[in-house]
């Protein structure tokens, strides 16, 4: 990750400089590809305020944050914690986005038995590949009761895995959770 400082109504000290420096390096576990990753760091002094202000960017994320304090060690701190909010926001946000994309597909085979041999092999006489819709097991419940199908694959809104409800000899509904 590229650094540049630029120090504004003051003279910076090696010190600073490195307390800085190794402060913000802590952001490089955030950022998917740190060599592409530049971060203006402008550290000023006004009177009896320390501003920081840093600008962080990389491929497709520019962020920011501005901090001011008495002191400069707290400023960095503070504008620092600020930034790690910020990218660890947007790494969830990154990889919720990946699971919805991700979405798995499933595939359906219905088998079809002769009736005049007995032991025949089953066959498969249809296959059918579809994308299972999020929804609460009350709802794949009420969806099932308009159709005419034995059962209804979906995904489970709860917790994110691929369930099955079927209907039941008796008129109820099971469930297949396999609830990892």
């Amino acid at each position: 990750m590229n650094v540049a400082f630029t120090f504004k109504n003051f003279d910076a000290s090696e010190h600073l400089k490195e307390y800085a420096n190794t402060r913000f390096s802590k952001l490089e576990k955030y950022v998917t590809n740190p060599e592409n990753t530049e971060m203006q760091v402008n550290l000023s002094v006004d009177k009896f305020r320390h501003v920081a202000e840093v600008i962080l960017s990389s491929d497709h994320l520019h962020i920011s944050a501005f901090e001011v304090s008495e002191d400069m060690y707290s400023t960095v701190d503070m504008v620092l914690d600020k930034l790690e909010a910020q990218l660890r926001r947007a790494r969830e946000k990154m990889r919720s986005h990946r699971r919805k994309d991700e979405a798995p597909s499933a595939r359906m085979d219905i088998l079809s038995y002769a009736s005049e041999e007995l032991y025949r092999e089953p066959v498969i006489v249809e296959s059918d590949s579809f994308v299972p819709k999020p929804m609460s097991v009350d709802e794949a419940a009420e969806q099932l009761l308009t159709m005419d199908h034995e059962f209804l694959v979906f995904r489970n809104a709860d917790n994110e895995a691929i369930n099955v409800i079927y209907r039941r000899r008796n008129g109820d509904f099971g469930l297949i959770d396999p609830g990892y």
